[in-house]
């Protein structure tokens, strides 16, 4: 167990976690759900930036998730479209195989006041252990299960793509040739995806699957991201 950690064993039927301050740790894959330095500037880093966000939202704006976590991604991209003052509505589809009991998403949620009216908004939903939302502004989808089962299913394609799973050494499942070809499947032409992995396989996997991939600077302590283009 990481150091200055607490242990969350009140939802057993939730994504068992342990706690590093504000940062919920899985003791399934022994790594942590965000950036120990700054979660949400990592995302927006990651994420928002490196899939050109928010210059690319527009009304019907489909991004596409895999590893949904605390929810992070999704109040920081919701926040950027309304800060964007795009009209219209905003869609979110996320793969989630292990989903959080919503105490520990609305703690982990907490950590980052600057999100607080967007966190507001969506508490009453994580609650009732909802799994769709439609709000004026968003159309929300929590696909549960194996993605490598759940997303070859899958009838959208996305604008932009969050591949958010935990660490390729430590969930390859999340990362594999197969599911990264399905990735660039269910992507528009001219859609993105952006990850926090630079690790070579990753990027070999989505040029395989004909994206146009590319090696960025990194958040924080992270040299390199990995960012991927459909032509």
């Amino acid at each position: 167990m990481p150091d200055n950690c607490d242990t969350d064993q009140s939802h057993p039927a939730g994504h068992p976690v342990d706690w590093r301050d504000a940062v919920p740790v899985s003791r399934r894959f022994d790594d942590p759900f965000f950036s120990l330095q700054n979660g949400l500037a990592e995302t927006r880093h990651v994420f928002l930036q490196g899939n050109g966000l928010p210059a690319r939202f527009r009304d019907g704006f489909h991004i596409a998730e895999l590893g949904f976590g605390t929810g992070l991604n999704l109040l920081a991209a919701l926040q950027a479209w309304r800060d964007s003052g795009v009209q219209g509505v905003l869609h979110f589809t996320t793969f989630e195989a292990y989903p959080l009991a919503p105490e520990a998403m609305i703690r982990a949620q907490a950590a980052f006041p600057e999100l607080a009216s967007v966190a507001d908004d969506l508490r009453p939903y994580w609650n009732e252990g909802t799994r769709r939302i439609a709000l004026p502004d968003l159309a929300f989808t929590l696909m549960e299960g194996d993605a490598r089962k759940t997303l070859p299913a899958w009838g959208g394609r996305a604008d932009a793509w969050f591949l958010d799973g935990f660490a390729p050494a430590r969930n390859p499942q999340l990362w594999g040739d197969d599911l990264m070809a399905q990735v660039a499947t269910h992507m528009t032409p001219g859609g993105s995806a952006a990850t926090y992995a630079a690790a070579g396989h990753v990027r070999r996997a989505l040029a395989a699957a004909g994206l146009e991939v590319a090696r960025l600077p990194g958040y924080g302590r992270k040299r390199h991201m990995t960012v991927a283009r459909k032509p």
